[in-house]
């Protein structure tokens, strides 16, 4: 009788088990399938400099290349975005902010290309100077591949643009008596959360105005801790070994921490650095 019971009980498992199968199959949406509409969502956010204290940039265009011979427009997607100046400094540490929204074709995204206006400039102790903009220089192309954004459980596709600051504005000698000054050449790359690492901490004390470097090879990214806590987050790493350099202010001396290891779709984590003079 006990067998006979087992039996029944394993039929009814089975069956139910087969039966939900195929309606989670039928019900279930494809999200892979590149070749279909797919809504796109995009934040910007900056690795800052500490040379300036603002950094404004004219942001007036953002399209999307997509792969497929039958669209029109050589496959060009114009996203929607709030035109204007923006303040990049003020997105850093991990923040963020929503620049572009839209709905593409399909998700077989080739290239992404930021156009510029003319309003653009920096502050330096203080003092405003304008940033000169070659005209070959208004529009910024970027390759993309698939490793650089990311299709989510609701088939959005999303990624962020690192537009960099602290590689993006040159001194500029190109001008005649006092009209020196500074040239934007934008240097921005994309990536997602999901295919790369971030690194955070505190450095203390905040009398020493510390500057953080993540050093890997020959590409550094740098923090400015913030003035409240000593925080800093930096975003958007590569995974890899990394070596950490504090470089300490007002006196404070600077100290290295080695074999710091980025994981890709983690946070790591340093213990408080105390600077010492």
């Amino acid at each position: 009788m006990k067998n006979i019971i087992r039996f029944a009980l394993l039929a009814i498992f089975i069956t139910s088990f087969i039966f939900y199968s195929c309606q989670k199959e039928a019900g279930s949406i494809d999200i892979t399938n590149p070749d279909k509409p797919h809504a796109v969502t995009i934040f910007l956010t900056d690795h800052q400099t500490p040379v300036f204290d603002s950094v404004f940039i004219d942001l007036q265009k953002l399209e999307i290349k997509l792969s497929d011979d039958s669209l029109a427009n050589g496959g060009w997607v114009n996203l929607s975005i709030r035109p204007g100046v923006y303040n990049i400094l003020r997105f850093r540490n991990g923040l963020d902010t929503l620049f572009a929204t839209g709905t593409i074709p399909n998700a077989r995204l080739k290239k992404i290309k930021l156009t510029l206006g003319s309003q653009n400039s920096v502050v330096k102790d203080g003092v405003r100077s304008s940033l000169r903009l070659h005209d070959n220089d208004r529009e910024v192309m970027i390759d993309v591949s698939a490793a650089n954004f990311e299709i989510t459980s609701s088939g959005q596709v999303l990624f962020w643009i690192d537009f960099d600051a602290s590689q993006s504005i040159q001194v500029d000698n190109s001008g005649s008596g006092n009209n020196n000054g500074y040239r934007l050449r934008s240097h921005i790359k994309i990536f997602t959360r999901r295919s790369s690492g971030s690194i955070e901490g505190r450095v203390l004390p905040r009398q020493a105005d510390a500057l953080v470097m993540a050093i890997n090879g020959t590409d550094t990214t740098t923090a400015i801790p913030e003035d409240d806590r000593g925080e800093f987050k930096i975003v958007g790493l590569n995974a890899g070994t990394y070596k950490v350099f504090i470089d300490g202010q007002n006196g404070y001396n600077d100290t290295t921490i080695n074999n710091v290891i980025i994981r890709t779709n983690e946070d790591t984590h340093l213990p408080v650095i105390t600077l010492h003079q």
